[in-house]
């Protein structure tokens, strides 16, 4: 069912970057009436924050893109804070939603949600079916926890709460530290740096055999926005290209992206993480969408905008 422009919606985590994709693409469509709040002025881990929030804005419908989000290297640092973190924002945000009576609420989940070893492409109904990628399993623990709550709190209070599992994600304002970001936006840095100091080659994390499938930020955005309107089922929906590539792949696209001439060295004695990690996207193909942008044009438009951004 088509959402009323004038609709109040609530855009959980406005400023990362699956938020700002989100916000941007209703704002396009002609949505005026959102709110948005930044952490300083809404906490989502603190529960009377929240309840005090929902209670006095009553907005009608909620994108809950907010999460504690990184790359390998946090996730194995910091597995504490990203399950405390993401339980507390889900927590507070799906209960609060509930008694304030919200249209429909669409929440983020991540597709390491799934077991390390599941076959591929993976579909929906491999959710909780083997063993979690040790690397990141607190962060995967929490979303499982978020996926479970929506459909629990469905079944209880016949709330509306729809859950979608994006692939890898990249695009603009994505998180180019080194320490904490995922393997595309760190090789956009890595060749970046590499050009500009005229190194002779760039280390690249593993083996480079590993799959990975990659979708361009403003497809996400499309998707949820098409699933806000025409999606009311419990049962949680894959959003990917269907399509994935190698890690060595990868850099080599980036690589020529950049416009670097040195050579790619691997490091296999660092963690490749699971072997190959592609969605099953027939679901959301037949509900009608598609992803539109291929991974040439989007890492060239993410890194135009990493050099208009990046020093800032």
């Amino acid at each position: 069912m088509a959402i009323a422009k004038s609709a109040k919606i609530y855009v959980a985590g406005h400023q990362g970057l699956v938020g700002s994709a989100i916000t941007a693409r209703l704002e396009e469509l002609g949505y005026k009436n959102l709110i948005l709040k930044t952490r300083n002025e809404l906490d989502l881990i603190d529960s009377m924050m929240v309840d005090r929030f929902f209670q006095k804005e009553k907005p009608q419908y909620v994108v809950l893109a907010a999460a504690k989000v990184g790359g390998i290297l946090a996730n194995s640092q910091f597995g504490a804070d990203f399950i405390y973190e993401n339980l507390m924002i889900e927590a507070n945000v799906l209960k609060s939603a509930q008694i304030n009576k919200v249209k429909k609420l669409l929440f983020l989940g991540s597709s390491c949600i799934y077991p390390k070893m599941a076959p591929q492409p993976i579909k929906e109904d491999y959710f909780l079916d083997g063993k979690l990628e040790e690397t990141n399993k607190p962060y995967a623990v929490a979303k499982i926890a978020g996926i479970t709550m929506c459909e629990a709190f469905n079944k209880q209070y016949k709330t509306n709460y729809i859950s979608v599992m994006p692939t890898n994600l990249y695009g603009p304002r994505d998180n180019f530290d080194l320490n904490s970001s995922h393997v595309l936006p760190a090789l956009i840095r890595k060749f970046h740096e590499a050009k500009v100091n005229k190194r002779p080659f760039v280390l690249v994390w593993g083996t480079g055999k590993p799959k990975r499938e990659f979708l361009y930020i403003e497809d996400l955005a499309d998707a949820c926005v098409f699933l806000l309107s025409n999606y009311d089922k419990t049962e949680f929906v894959n959003i990917g290209t269907g399509e994935d590539i190698s890690i060595k792949k990868l850099a080599n696209t980036i690589k020529k992206v950049v416009g670097y001439k040195g050579e790619i060295k691997f490091d296999s004695s660092k963690p490749d993480g699971t072997p190959r990690k592609l969605l099953n996207v027939n679901r959301l193909h037949k509900l009608g969408w598609k992803a539109k942008t291929d991974l040439e044009t989007g890492i060239t438009q993410t890194y135009k905008w990493f050099l208009d951004n990046w020093k800032n």
